[in-house]
């Protein structure tokens, strides 16, 4: 599953990219999906929707049972 969700936000990465943004993987566990947002998206207005209505429903779509996305900062 960790795979899965790895390739498919190596997917996302390069749009991510393109606002001067990047996203890195930190694990899965109870079906949430836990992610770094940095560069420009780490504190854009925006992150909120790019978070939820990006990344979530893309990875939603592509694997029913996640539950969610949720943004760390380490």
């Amino acid at each position: 599953m960790e795979q899965k969700i790895k390739d498919i936000i190596e997917d996302l990465r390069p749009l991510i990219n393109q606002d001067g943004g990047d996203i890195e993987f930190i694990r899965y566990e109870d079906n949430y999906v836990f992610i770094k947002l940095s560069g420009a998206c780490a504190h854009c207005f925006y992150q909120d929707e790019t978070l939820n209505f990006g990344i979530e429903a893309y990875l939603k779509e592509q694997i029913p049972e996640i539950e969610g996305v949720i943004n760390v900062e380490l």
